[in-house]
């Protein structure tokens, strides 16, 4: 069944999510949060971002996660050709413990955009 407003189409309602799961190694946790808050502050500044989270596990000090919710996927592909996003993946790079994995998501609610 589908929810959305008379006439409304997909890129319309959904906003483009992704959930980046970050491993650290045990002592880069203080440099990988440095470059990452810059990361964030930078990007939420993209017209195309409605939010970016920088969260960590509370059970595990070098886990962490990324929410990105971007207005469409397009910003997600603009976001990656910042020159803010260029210097956070190469700073971070060495300091992961595994790639990160990005797992993307649309949103159900709220379905207005409304972030």
């Amino acid at each position: 069944m589908d929810h959305r407003p008379a006439g409304m189409k997909d890129h319309e309602r959904y906003m483009y999510i992704v959930h980046v799961h970050v491993q650290v190694k045990p002592g880069s946790e203080d440099a990988f949060i440095r470059a990452t808050l810059e990361n964030a502050r930078n990007s939420v500044q993209e017209p195309g971002i409605a939010r970016f989270d920088v969260l960590r596990e509370a059970a595990e000090p070098t886990g962490f996660v990324l929410v990105e919710v971007y207005r469409d996927a397009d910003a997600a592909v603009r976001h990656k050709e910042t020159p803010h996003y260029a210097v956070w993946r190469d700073a971070v790079t060495e300091m992961m413990a595994m790639p990160r994995v990005g797992v993307k998501y649309q949103n159900l609610f709220p379905a207005d955009g409304s972030w």
